[in-house]
């Protein structure tokens, strides 16, 4: 994987954890501090290459909402998210669409926002192919993808009707660049991709012969939800913050970190892609 995109999924991570307050470190249920959970699933790069960049969007936030206390935790999955929400009763969290699908019922977690984050990825997906032209010629084919851990989401979600992964022979990829040398080597006839991989696919070799043959529609971006445990006034006063974390002083900090906003969300901004995975 290029530098720069790696540079910029470590971005992501400290842009999503801007939220967190200002503590680096997450702080224990019980103890008064704003705990906030970053899940970011498929991301690349570690909470602690992220850090620098965290440490200058949490002092944004943190002055804007007077949290004196408060702490945030970057995880990658969400079976890390969930042991997490029983050990440090976290009142936030910034959370990637297919783990707040999972999530959200259980833990009855409530939309009140949106991170739009640059290069970050599954916004919309992608059936590639170099040797087929739709997505009717890769069905019964081979199809590589490192999303395939979500049946449930890439079924409902991304397929809506049109696929499911059953449909094909699967080969399962670990790397977001894997799965692209899987169809540029002839390894597999087509590949499942979002659009982050997409944007990378002509910067590998053999890349230039490879297309997009379907395209899902766009999905909302990251979700930014309040758990049960976070106070009625604390809870208004950060949503109504949110539109301000990438302006004045933190405008800068924002564009380093290659965020592009927050901004106010509901239930209602998700409910498409809501009731497609509940079906």
């Amino acid at each position: 994987m290029p530098v720069s995109r790696r540079l910029a999924s470590i971005a992501l991570a400290a842009a999503c954890c801007v939220a967190a307050g200002t503590a680096t470190t997450t702080a224990k249920a019980g103890d008064g501090a704003v705990n906030v959970l970053v899940v970011k699933e498929h991301g690349v790069g570690s909470a602690a290459q992220a850090q620098p960049l965290i440490d200058k969007l949490i002092a944004v936030v943190a002055k804007q909402n007077g949290w004196t206390a408060s702490a945030g935790k970057y995880l990658t999955s969400r079976e890390a998210a969930e042991t997490q929400i029983h050990s440090i009763d976290p009142h936030y969290g910034i959370m990637s669409l297919a783990a707040f699908l999972a999530l959200g019922p259980k833990h009855k977690l409530d939309v009140i926002g949106q991170a739009e984050v640059a290069q970050a990825g599954g916004r919309q997906y992608h059936i590639i192919s170099k040797t087929q032209a739709d997505l009717a010629g890769c069905k019964g084919k081979t199809l590589a993808s490192d999303h395939a851990d979500d049946r449930k989401f890439i079924d409902k979600v991304i397929g809506a009707g049109k696929f499911s992964l059953a449909d094909f022979t699967l080969v399962e990829t670990k790397r977001p660049v894997q799965t692209l040398k899987k169809v540029t080597s002839g390894e597999a006839e087509c590949a499942l991709i979002d659009d982050a991989q997409l944007a990378e696919l002509g910067k590998i070799e053999g890349g230039a012969a490879v297309k997009s043959i379907w395209a899902s529609e766009k999905l909302p971006p990251m979700v930014v939800v309040a758990f049960p445990s976070a106070p009625a006034a604390e809870r208004k006063a950060f949503q109504s913050s949110l539109g301000k974390i990438c302006a004045g002083d933190g405008k800068a900090t924002c564009r380093e970190a290659g965020l592009s906003a927050f901004k106010t969300a509901s239930a209602a901004d998700y409910a498409s892609v809501t009731a497609a995975y509940d079906k």
